[in-house]
């Protein structure tokens, strides 16, 4: 048996399913952040950055503004720092934040008759994603394609090709 090198396919395989996840495990909050946008003061920055994790960069969509180097995310960070210096508490930033930008820019939006099709659609996407999975699989099986069960229609191979078929799966081994 002679090992083979891996070909071009196993080398993607492992770049997108390994390397890939890991190099998104590097924190990117800390390039995103503008020396200039820091307070002073420790514990208004904590607040602040906590802020920056529940609310959501608006352009990037599925990265927190802390995290985000849209410049929009970049403005979003400076409101939230401003506000806190001013005296706002954290529950006055968000509503001041939502007022802004609505109910979209919290991870956790609320359930109410705005955001229903947040908190329903993905699951109604399923649902229908299921129905259309379960009606194609009944569908092909009666149609006499399913796959577990041989087709009775199909022509028994000749000797021909079964010492072709023979020879091949003899390569396969080798």
């Amino acid at each position: 048996m002679t090992l083979k090198a891996p070909s071009f396919t196993v080398a993607f395989a492992l770049a997108l399913f390994v390397v890939a996840p890991l190099a998104s495990l590097v924190p990117s909050a800390a390039f995103a952040l503008e020396p200039n946008e820091i307070l002073a003061d420790p514990v208004l920055e904590a607040r602040a950055r906590e802020l920056g994790k529940i609310l959501r960069c608006v352009v990037c969509q599925n990265q927190p503004i802390g995290a985000s180097n849209a410049d929009l995310a970049g403005d979003m960070r400076v409101l939230v720092r401003e506000r806190i210096t001013n005296g706002d508490s954290d529950e006055q930033v968000l509503a001041y934040m939502v007022d802004r930008y609505g109910d979209f820019v919290l991870f956790d939006p609320p359930f109410k008759s705005t955001t229903y099709v947040l908190w329903i659609g993905p699951a109604v996407i399923a649902v229908f994603g299921m129905f259309a999975v379960v009606s194609f699989y009944r569908r092909r099986k009666d149609d006499g394609l399913d796959m577990a069960t041989p087709n009775p229609q199909a022509a028994p191979l000749s000797d021909e090709e079964r010492k072709r078929l023979d020879a091949l799966l003899k390569e396969d081994d080798e």
